[in-house]
């Protein structure tokens, strides 16, 4: 009878941590969606460069927001407005990437913009990230519109006012970024906008020229970057493309700076960085393939001729070595960011793209009380 009474205790503890776990990774997983709409017409080229200046950087800042101790999941999707080469009839506005965790192809999309023209509708732009994003509508979640442009706000056909409140009748807050002069951009209706729909009003010198600080830390994280790329094991034709992606983005990075660069590695040591769709140990940890199942032509050349047992074991120790280099990476960043602050209050990147989206970003996240880890 004792055995019995155990083994029942046993098995609900096992039910009990099994429950937390689905509950922690399920659908009651918190999410943070943002939706960042940029003026893409001919005077933004600063505004573009800043963007893909700071994207990592907003991702690890990201990285250490929790909701009652879970790692929320973070989504990012992409609109342009404003520019010629995109057609009359969508007054000017192209969804670049709908809500997505892939950061890659948030990086890729945002390396892949360019300007022209044009006609910036403002109303236009927010009612298409309304209606077409897939927002989860939940109470506890972050959902967050972020525009950024020069002209005035009240512009095209659809009115602003209705936009903003479309916006915030479904929980999502419209934070406005002008690029230019601050009483300029109040004239010009871009705070109004924000206050319609709960939101924050700033400005920027999208021209700035951005602050890059390098560290002590930086050779060796750039070097464990390297050794993290590594453990990555593609599968299939999709497994192929998206390594390639996963270089080139690392190029694209690079080539702004060793500081952008360095600030890739870091989020791609966080669990925000995940490739279930291509990589086999994160789709085998998470459940999205079975080593068992996947033919061995799809596999690498080096694993083709493995045992299911065998590639089991080498996908462990991918996994083992990728958590190991993770962790140096972080260690080292927590050192960077120290260096770092220490040399902001001799520099900063004050009125420019990345400060007030970090601003409004932690301000807003607070109100729905996310927390940040140091």
């Amino acid at each position: 009878m004792k055995k019995i009474l155990v083994l029942c205790i046993a098995l609900l503890f096992m039910f009990i941590s099994s429950s937390s776990h689905h509950m922690l990774m399920g659908a009651d997983t918190p999410r943070i969606q943002i939706a960042i709409l940029l003026d893409t017409s001919n005077s933004m080229d600063g505004l573009i460069n800043q963007a893909k200046s700071r994207l990592w950087s907003i991702v690890n800042e990201m990285a250490m927001a929790r909701k009652q101790n879970a790692v929320p999941r973070l989504e990012v999707a992409l609109f342009e407005y404003g520019n010629d080469s995109l057609s009359a009839e969508s007054n000017y506005v192209r969804r670049v990437t709908p809500l997505t965790s892939d950061l890659d192809a948030i990086s890729q999309a945002l390396f892949g913009l360019t300007t022209n023209g044009g006609s910036e509708y403002c109303g236009a732009v927010i009612q298409e990230a309304v209606d077409r994003l897939e927002w989860t509508n939940g109470k506890n979640d972050l959902q967050l519109i972020f525009i950024a442009g020069n002209e005035p706000f009240s512009q095209g056909p659809i009115d602003y006012r209705k936009s903003c409140k479309s916006a915030i009748s479904r929980g999502i807050t419209v934070n406005t970024i002008f690029c230019g002069d601050l009483q300029n951009g109040i004239n010009t209706m871009w705070n109004d906008g924000a206050l319609l729909a709960d939101g924050s009003y700033s400005n920027i010198d999208q021209n700035r020229q951005l602050v890059h600080i390098s560290a002590p830390q930086d050779k060796k994280i750039l070097a464990l970057g390297k050794e993290l790329n590594e453990t990555y094991i593609p599968f299939g034709t999709e497994g192929i493309k998206r390594k390639a992606m996963q270089k080139k983005q690392d190029e694209e990075a690079g080539a702004i700076h060793e500081e952008v660069a360095v600030q890739r590695s870091v989020a791609k040591s966080s669990s925000y960085y995940t490739n279930t769709g291509w990589d086999l140990v994160d789709a085998v940890d998470n459940g999205n393939a079975k080593l068992s199942e996947i033919p061995g032509e799809k596999l690498p050349a080096n694993m083709r001729k493995m045992n299911v047992k065998e590639r089991e074991l080498y996908v462990q120790k991918m996994k083992k070595k990728r958590s190991v280099l993770q962790e140096k990476i972080n260690t080292l960043n927590r050192e960077r960011s120290e260096y770092i602050a220490a040399k902001n209050s001799e520099q900063s990147d004050e009125n420019t793209l990345n400060n007030a989206l970090l601003k409004v970003l932690r301000e807003q996240a607070r109100k729905k009380h996310f927390t940040f880890t140091k």
